[in-house]
């Protein structure tokens, strides 16, 4: 059984940073490949970023270009999203998603794709 776990949100004005955590538990699991997606209140799961480790690529939703970025500790198993900059329209719950394997990069974006979540973390940005 895989467990992942979300934390660091919160409330922070907008041009703040968070850096949200993701850890994985319980059997053996080396993620590839980690996407976060995020969802408001109201919305479908969004796409926000992908990182293939072995590749050193990393894709982003238009949205969060130049202010999110990702990171991972091995020792922990566990993986980072820093977000800087933060605006009001990024406020949502955020959750992690890894996998084994890569996804073909059109595939990427798609929450179905996906087959671990966490419970997520609140991020609330206020104006």
């Amino acid at each position: 059984q895989v467990q992942l776990v979300e934390s660091g949100g919160g409330l922070v004005q907008a041009g703040g940073s968070l850096r949200l955590s993701c850890r994985i538990s319980g059997r053996t699991f080396s993620a590839a490949v980690v996407a976060w997606f995020r969802q408001a209140p109201g919305k479908e799961r969004e796409f926000v970023i992908y990182r293939d480790w072995a590749l050193g690529r990393t894709h982003y939703a238009d949205s969060v270009k130049g202010r999110f970025s990702i990171a991972r500790d091995n020792a922990e198993n566990t993986m980072y999203l820093q977000m800087n900059n933060l605006k009001p329209e990024d406020t949502a719950v955020y959750f992690c998603a890894p996998r084994i394997n890569r996804l073909a990069i059109s595939a990427i974006r798609s929450p179905e794709n996906y087959n671990y979540w966490g419970q997520g973390t609140q991020v609330t940005v206020s104006a």
